[in-house]
């Protein structure tokens, strides 16, 4: 995958912090889709000033089946997959649970993933152990904070449940990591950082 110089300036012209070399991105991994990476990082760009860190983004592909690992957490300096797992979509996402994602839904109540960019918030141990608050910034998933959308672990999700069934559980809109990633995904994607979902 490669981002021009030209689009790479672009995006950087924003005043954010990626102040990459023009070749960034040129090595990153191919299981992330042509358009997903240049649009999370415009994204960054567009959300500089809501997103204080820019060293390290994710990014939720939701082309990919939920047996796949398709969360990305990629080093924007570099532009390199720094890590890859396993995450969920919402149910009501995937109403009769064939591992992939059908739609996206901003509505209360309604159970499903929704697209756009994030910001991480907060640390705070709820009904899943440890997690992270998530603040939408965009129209398709303003709602998030009041939906409570958020980073956590879940039993639902494992390469277990993958070899089982052929796919993973599902959330109510959550980005749900396994038990064994959850730790890891917290720390390393800690507060003021993009996480971007899309297809």
């Amino acid at each position: 995958m490669h981002i021009t110089r030209r689009g790479l300036l672009a995006v950087m012209a924003g005043g954010s912090a990626l102040a990459a070399a023009p070749r960034a991105f040129a090595s990153v991994r191919q299981d992330l889709p042509v358009g997903l990476l240049p649009r999370a990082i415009a994204s960054l760009g567009r959300h500089g000033a809501a997103v204080p860190n820019h060293d390290l983004i994710g990014i939720a592909d939701f082309s990919r089946a939920s047996a796949d690992p398709r969360f990305h957490l990629v080093d924007v300096a570099n532009g390199r997959v720094a890590a890859t797992y396993l995450v969920s979509h919402g149910r009501g996402s995937d109403p009769v649970h064939t591992g992939w994602l059908q739609r996206f839904s901003n509505q209360s109540g309604s159970n499903a993933s929704s697209r756009g960019s994030y910001v991480t918030g907060e640390a705070y141990v709820g009904k899943h152990g440890r997690s992270r608050q998530l603040h939408g910034l965009d129209a398709d998933n303003s709602a998030a904070f009041e939906r409570a959308i958020v980073i956590h672990g879940a039993d639902y999700v494992s390469t277990a449940m993958v070899a089982t069934h052929g796919r993973i559980g599902r959330s109510q809109g959550c980005f749900a990591f396994s038990r064994t990633d959850i730790e890891s995904v917290l720390a390393r994607l800690g507060p003021g950082r993009l996480l971007y979902a899309d297809r």
